[in-house]
């Protein structure tokens, strides 16, 4: 409460409240005096009257009575005054008129009627019942009362008044002093500390001020005291920024310097990449037209681990370049379909030669537990396996490398694989383990010199098992073997285990195997299968032989005594060798079969074995059923023409849509259990296209939709899963990838189509009729006919290019260029067809100035193949497997 207030309650309304008090008390108690002194004189008189009344009216000396009456009369309160019988008859009355009572009889002495006062007295002596009756006026009294109270309230105003002064004088005498304190206050928070307070008024208020005019002095002597020091350090800190802006400087020159040197890192690396990747795809694009051709088990074997060890070059570029993206955190990873099996045997198949060479033993073990669709970034986790692999190998000297891959943990969707590669090589100690995941880093110095390598695998390797949100670690002993072991987290869209891929049904099957783990293995795998394993002095001859030959098995008396066996036994044989396939045995296997390069696979043994039992002894595989219908959206007739004709052959139907409008309306009358979209379409493109296809309705939401493009890089494809699309299809779509997938996605039979010989020359073609035949899944005149579309749309697309190409519009050249290597994927030009996919890939990596070197060579393949159009009629047949050759272009020593 505000001093100001409590003042006035003290001062004021207290003493005002108790004034006011007093004079009401003192006002009634003098109205009660007044009251009483009038009953007392008017009760008097009466009393004093009554005796001579009485004894006038009992001596009827009536003269007598107004004398009398005129006495009370003369009393100034008294209004009238009248004597009166029992029955209220006025026998002489004085003054006004008064009314009569009821009863006078029963009326009190002295009672209030009407504001006024009524005394009535009996005379108890007279000769008859008389009363006498008195009206006293009570006026005077109220009048008397009013006036007080009036002068009462005058003198209450008037102290009220002075009271008031009195304490605004004293509240001004301290408020003051107050204010004054408060400026100061102000004006010190303000940094004015110049103001002081003088000592004057009451002793308390004396000492406040010199309490603050004490704190001013403090505050004003500190004030100066932190502007010096302030000072001081300003100067002090100029001094530093102007070394730490030199610094800066230099700083900046040496980070621009070291951005430039990275810059120049990364344009070597990615250029020195695409120069080996450039023939490398040459290599892996001739071993596919190799494999189309008819060829042996042997040779196809060969074929596969020649596009294997291409495959794993290409790995070992792009480990090049991983490095450099680990270092800079921008290694992205993949979320896609993998299978663990498949994984293992090919990062086993791959380094079979050297175990090979150095007469290991290399075995992969898959438990059964695992499940066999995963979503992961197989790439990776291919790269990390290769390269404990790959070690394992390169430091064990003699025994065996164990891959194992088993269920660790699994939450719903969600499973944990523990990955290991055992050796029995030369071992670790335990301060090489603990350095041995470092950069540049081998167990010893002399490592690097006695085996080989740089020491950046287990970094890669280990970063990139971090980053996928695994642990990697080693537990070894010097001399005793390692063991490597890194975990996966995956997500698996079925937790079920493996189904078996043969049903063996009770097959007799002979095994003999000398290596332990190997043998354990393989017969579990036979077992799982259905087969029954039996000895081969059974009383019964087995329906089939697997034998394994281990590197000693090879000499020439062993090879005799192998082949007297096999002359012996009446059933078919696959011999399991620990050789490459170059040095396979020449073994004569007189009722069939096999010789097979360890390390085996789990598909290449299946396979085997179905190839060479008897289809008796197969159970019949139960029909399946067949989906309704697919859409295929795709703006090139070519591409539209190939994709029905390779879905009709696996027995399914198709409609075609040519842009994603067409799509759109396709969708709205009928629903399709696949879609296979082409992503740059003219107007709606195949993104947009899937995302109006999802809000359809419930079913398309759930319909599967495979992106089908010509040139999918990681980013490309990463891009397009999280865009909504399932899976995506690279142009050119081979039939085998084809039925893969509509096998995962679909219930469908597999057909296999013949395969048909490429051209016999040196050179590439320009026109490959047979090439193409097989790219139409074997159709003579689909090929034909997507050959005859593609060379009628050739000046359009060369007009394209050229417009693109003047205006700079690197986006609609890229369109252009796309839609012609789409199209040439499915006919057979080998020519025009190599080239506009190394365009495509340049102008996507470098630009438009990449492709340059390339357009003129472009050009002439054109027109070669339009050259070649015009010099063979048009009513050619379609079995002509006419070719046209030319020099090879400029452009074939870039690739």
């Amino acid at each position: 409460m505000p001093i100001r207030t409590r003042l006035l309650l003290l001062a004021v309304v207290v003493p005002l409240a108790l004034m006011l008090t007093l004079t009401l008390l003192a006002l009634l108690h003098d109205s009660q005096i007044r009251r009483a002194a009038l009953e007392q004189r008017t009760l008097g008189s009466a009393e004093l009257l009554r005796p001579s009344l009485e004894h006038a009216l009992l001596d009827h000396h009536h003269t007598w009575l107004p004398n009398l009456l005129q006495r009370l009369q003369d009393i100034p309160e008294v209004r009238a005054v009248s004597l009166r019988e029992g029955g209220g008859v006025a026998t002489l009355e004085l003054g006004q008129q008064q009314p009569v009572l009821d009863d006078y009889a029963a009326a009190p002495p002295l009672g209030e009627r009407d504001g006024d006062w009524r005394l009535v007295l009996p005379l108890e002596h007279a000769s008859e019942d008389y009363y006498l009756d008195v009206s006293v006026d009570t006026t005077a009294l109220t009048l008397a009362f009013y006036r007080h109270l009036t002068a009462a309230a005058l003198v209450w105003l008037v102290s009220g008044l002075l009271l008031f002064l009195l304490t605004y004088i004293v509240y001004r005498r301290i408020d003051r002093p107050i204010e004054e304190l408060q400026e100061l206050l102000r004006r010190l928070n303000a940094g004015d500390y110049q103001l002081r307070l003088a000592r004057q008024g009451p002793p308390e208020l004396g000492r406040l001020a010199a309490s603050v005019n004490t704190l001013s002095d403090h505050l004003e002597n500190a004030h100066e005291d932190m502007q010096r020091h302030i000072d001081q350090t300003t100067r002090d800190l100029q001094e530093s920024m102007e070394t730490i802006e030199i610094q800066n400087i230099e700083l900046d020159m040496a980070h621009r310097r070291a951005l430039e040197a990275n810059r120049i890192k990364s344009e070597f690396l990615a250029n020195m990449s695409h120069e080996i990747r450039t023939p490398l795809n040459g290599i892996i694009g001739f071993c596919q037209l190799l494999s189309r051709s008819p060829l042996d088990t042997r040779q196809r074997e060969w074929l596969d681990h020649v596009s294997k060890a291409s495959d794993s070059l290409l790995a070992l570029i792009n480990d090049i370049l991983d490095f450099s993206k680990l270092e800079a955190g921008k290694m992205e990873l993949e979320c896609v379909n993998l299978d663990a099996q498949a994984l293992v045997d090919e990062v086993l198949g791959l380094q079979g030669p050297q175990a090979h060479h150095k007469q290991l033993h290399l075995l992969g073990l898959v438990y059964d537990d695992v499940p066999e669709q995963l979503q992961g970034d197989p790439l990776r986790i291919k790269q990390v396996l290769t390269n404990l692999v790959h070690n394992a190998i390169k430091f064990t000297q003699r025994g065996e490398v164990i891959v194992r891959v088993m269920l660790d943990d699994s939450d719903n969707q969600r499973v944990t694989l523990r990955i290991s590669v055992s050796d029995t090589g030369i071992g670790l100690s335990e301060s090489a383990c603990q350095r041995l995941f470092q950069a540049f880093s081998q167990a010893s110095a002399s490592d690097s010199r006695h085996y080989g390598g740089t020491g950046l695998g287990l970094m890669i390797s280990r970063q990139l098992v971090e980053q996928m949100g695994g642990e990697i670690g080693v537990e070894s002993e010097l001399g005793h073997g390692s063991t490597f072991t890194f975990t996966l987290p995956l997500e698996a869209q079925r937790l079920a285990p493996r189904p078996p891929e043969l049903a063996l049904g009770g097959l007799r099957v002979a095994f003999d195997e000398p290596h332990p783990a190997t043998r354990h293995a393989l017969a579990h795998l036979l077992e799982q299968w259905g087969a029954e394993l039996v000895t081969l002095d059974a009383d019964s001859a087995p329906d089939l032989l697997i034998a394994g030959l281990a590197h000693e098995d090879l000499v020439p008396a062993r090879l005799a005594s192998w082949q007297a066996c096999l002359n012996a036994c009446h059933c078919p044989c696959i011999l399991l060798v620990q050789a490459g396939p170059l040095e396979l045995p020449d073994l004569h296997l007189p009722h069939g079969g096999e010789l097979l390069s360890r390390p085996l696979s789990r598909r290449v043994l299946a396979s085997s074995i179905e190839r060479l039992i008897t289809p008796q002894a197969l159970p019949a595989p139960a029909p399946e059923p067949c989906p309704s219908q697919l859409l295929v959206v795709d703006d090139n007739s070519a591409n539209r023409l190939l994709l029905e004709a390779m879905l009709e052959d696996l027995g399914l139907d198709a409609q075609l849509a040519a842009s994603g409008e067409e799509a759109l309306a396709l969708a709205q009358g009928q629903h399709f259990d696949m879609v296979l979209m082409d992503i740059r379409l003219p107007g709606m493109d195949g993104i947009a296209t899937t995302q109006a296809l999802r809000h359809l309705d419930e079913r398309w939401r759930q319909c599967p939709v495979i992106a089908v493009t010509a040139h999918a890089m990681q980013e490309e494809r990463q891009r397009l899963l999280s865009s909504g699309l399932q899976e995506v299809l690279i142009k050119p779509v081979d039939h085998a990838a084809l039925l893969d997938l509509l096998k995962r996605r679909l219930t469908i039979a597999e057909h296999h189509a013949e395969a048909i010989p490429p051209a016999d020359q040196d050179e590439l073609a320009v026109v490959d009729l047979p090439l193409g035949t097989q790219l139409a899944a074997g159709r003579e005149a689909l090929a034909w006919d997507t050959l005859l579309l593609l060379v009628d749309s050739l000046d359009a697309s060369e007009a394209a290019l050229r417009s693109a190409w003047q205006a700079g519009d690197e986006e609609a050249f890229l369109d252009a260029i796309h839609a012609l290597n789409g199209a040439c994927r499915y006919c057979g030009v080998p020519q025009l067809a190599l080239l506009a996919e190394t365009l495509e890939t340049r102008l996507r990596s470098r630009g438009l100035n990449g492709v340059a070197p390339l357009l003129d060579d472009l050009y002439a393949a054109m027109a070669r193949l339009a050259d070649w159009r015009r010099q063979h009629a048009p009513s050619a047949q379609p079995s002509s497997t006419t070719k046209a050759s030319a020099s090879p272009s400029s452009s074939d020593s870039d690739r």
